[in-house]
């Protein structure tokens, strides 16, 4: 499944794109991360982390990279292993008196246990709604 997402936040440019590109502050905002461990680099290109979510079948670990990294501009994501594989890219543009943070990602069901795999539209349709509920937190963060 592939998607985009794009909402405004009234905060600078810079502190939007600081946050999103630390995935250690993905429990803060994504429902499904329960713990996130950079486990190796410093944050930029090639930084590595580990991934604790809780997916409808229990808990799994991913590990994740950063694949491209532009800064204060563009950060993409991408997992390395586990199940449901994907790809977030996040972007970061200045519009009016707000930025504009457009998520454009990819992600299967692959490796989700039992009949949660084997969903398709409707597992799709479900995960553009709770990334919709998720990037609404993140928005009510950045804007306190």
């Amino acid at each position: 499944m592939t998607f985009e997402l794009s909402l405004d936040v009234i905060a600078p440019p810079a502190r939007v794109f600081a946050f999103v590109a630390d995935f250690t502050t993905m429990p803060r905002w994504y429902a499904a991360v329960r713990r996130v461990r950079r486990v190796e680099g410093t944050g930029g290109l090639g930084t590595r982390y580990e991934v604790h979510r809780d997916l409808p079948g229990g808990a799994v670990l991913n590990d994740l990279a950063i694949t491209s990294y532009s800064d204060g501009d563009e950060v993409t994501f991408t997992s390395l292993s586990g199940p449901t594989p994907f790809v977030y890219r996040y972007r970061v543009q200045p519009v009016r008196d707000a930025t504009q943070l457009t998520l454009e990602g990819t992600i299967s069901a692959a490796g989700l246990p039992g009949p949660a795999g084997h969903l398709g539209p409707l597992a799709e349709r479900l995960f553009k709604r709770g990334m919709r509920d998720n990037l609404g937190t993140l928005k009510r963060i950045l804007e306190q």
